[in-house]
């Protein structure tokens, strides 16, 4: 990834001179102070253009479309019915996450944590290799090697729950916020640091860090060096699993069936037209994905396969859609974000929908100071819902989880979900309810798109399904997102 210098214009000292010189005549609109003068109030304004792209990212210009099934609802689930949502710009990996990326999160976690006696960490973390076996077919050749062999290397990691996918994108997002503060001169490189002490993107916000001091950003205010703050512009958002909206909206890649604000043609899969198979004169007849093509038939005939995939293929294989996302139609289903309920289309938000909200905060000690990291590295967090004189409306509303999810059970019991005082409302958005209401807990999670072991009814991006967030199985993968902050165009 190349340097971010140009976003911050403040990490190394040549450029804060020259930005500091280039703007030194430039005044707030609100009070006339001339920003970035030690004289004028030191009042600082980092120059900046946009986003950089995050290692394996793909941009996903956003927009509106029609979310849900765009053909016959065969097996009469009537949980994804047609609607027009917005969904904001954001980035996407541009394939799935691959068996190496995650033998690299293992080896992470191996110097951290084990070498500490710390083993249960890593244990938690690995694959479950034996999701392969059946009880009446020989998968041992893939439960002995496909996550460790190299001829898999750059096949899609499986056996890994929703829980496990979260940790990884967490992860991520540390070792590179870590990789592009190292780049800068701004930290040392610390590849052996303890659970306590490792670098944490939270944690680095947070605390004071041990640093290099001589290549920090200069506080015009108390002319010294200080850390990197999110005001700088320097460090990434979250990677974080992509939320069912997006996942769906960038499998579709409504680019290619579009003029001006026009969809000529609504896709059912993420290529044009309503059939499975190539038009193309070349490839005329083949299958652009790694679906199973009826009973019995996974890969094709000999000598003519027509997908050359039994299970899992490479990350990148067949065709790219028009955003350039491989294997949004087979190969691997990938999990979401979202809590599974049946009536998630009728009920979220139109712009950017999500059912799963649980909002934390860090913890504060007596003095109104964070609380340490703890054994693990983790800062301790709280429900934003114990803090009981908060007011704000948005905080005392309905539970995005559980209140009216359509269930019978829940209308049913009403009371019980919308509480009879403001405090107890704002509980109940927050806290998982002690009693059982329905087969579909908040621990069914969504994933979506079709597998090598799915018939092609099932690699329409509208179809959903759900598992829960502690299961794993050999033909659930993943893919993580970000967030697109500021213009929603890229390059303006």
């Amino acid at each position: 990834m190349k340097k971010l210098s140009k976003i911050s214009g403040l990490l190394i000292i040549a450029l804060i001179f020259a930005s500091f010189t280039s703007c030194k005549k430039e005044q707030s609109r609100a009070t006339g102070w001339r920003y970035n003068d030690e004289k004028n109030g030191g009042v600082e304004k980092v120059p900046y253009q946009e986003q950089e792209t995050g290692p394996g990212l793909v941009f996903i210009e956003g927009g509106t479309f029609v979310m849900g099934i765009a053909e016959q609802d065969v097996m009469y689930d009537w949980n994804s019915s047609p609607r027009r949502v917005t969904v904001a710009s954001f980035y996407m990996d541009e394939t799935e996450v691959t068996n190496q990326f995650w033998r690299d999160y293992m080896a992470w976690l191996e110097k951290v944590y084990v070498v500490n006696d710390l083993k249960v960490v890593w244990d938690n973390a690995l694959p479950d290799e034996n999701v392969w076996r059946d009880r009446l077919g020989f998968r041992e050749t893939e439960t002995e090697y496909y996550y460790r062999h190299p001829a898999y290397n750059d096949y899609p990691v499986v056996g890994v729950s929703w829980l496990q996918c979260v940790n990884y994108a967490a992860w991520r997002t540390d070792r590179v916020n870590e990789q592009i503060l190292k780049d800068e001169g701004v930290i040392e490189w610390a590849p052996a640091a303890g659970p306590e002490d490792y670098f944490s993107t939270d944690a680095y916000l947070t605390y004071d860090y041990s640093y290099n001091s001589d290549k920090q950003v200069y506080n015009i205010t108390t002319q010294d060096y200080r850390q990197v703050k999110m005001e700088d512009g320097v460090l990434l958002p979250r990677y974080r699993l992509p939320t069912e909206a997006e996942w769906e909206y960038a499998a579709y890649g409504l680019l290619g069936n579009t003029v001006g604000e026009r969809v000529l043609e609504r896709k059912v899969y993420p290529w044009n037209g309503h059939h499975f198979r190539v038009d193309n004169n070349k490839y005329q007849g083949d299958i652009p994905a790694n679906v199973r093509r009826g009973r019995g038939d996974y890969m094709g005939l000999a000598t003519h396969l027509n997908d050359a995939g039994y299970g899992p293929v490479e990350v990148i294989s067949y065709w790219p859609n028009d955003y350039g996302l491989w294997n949004m139609a087979g190969n691997v289903s990938e999990w979401v974000l979202d809590v599974y309920r049946q009536t998630t289309n009728e009920t979220v938000n139109e712009l950017n929908p999500f059912r799963g909200n649980y909002y934390e905060t860090k913890q504060l000690l007596e003095d109104g100071t964070v609380a340490e990291r703890d054994s693990i590295g983790k800062i301790p967090m709280v429900p934003v819902s114990d803090f009981k004189n908060d007011r704000r409306r948005n905080y005392r509303q309905a539970d995005n989880k559980n209140y009216l999810d359509g269930d019978w059970a829940t209308l049913l019991e009403a009371e019980a979900w919308t509480g009879t005082t403001p405090s107890e409302s704002t509980d109940r958005m927050y806290r998982k309810t002690d009693k059982t209401f329905s087969l579909v807990g908040d621990n069914a999670r969504v994933y979506k798109g079709g597998s090598w072991k799915d018939i092609q009814y099932w690699a329409a991006p509208g179809h959903r399904r759900y598992l829960d967030e502690d299961e794993s199985t050999d033909y659930i993968g993943f893919r993580c997102a970000m967030a697109r902050v500021g213009s929603q165009v890229k390059g303006k």
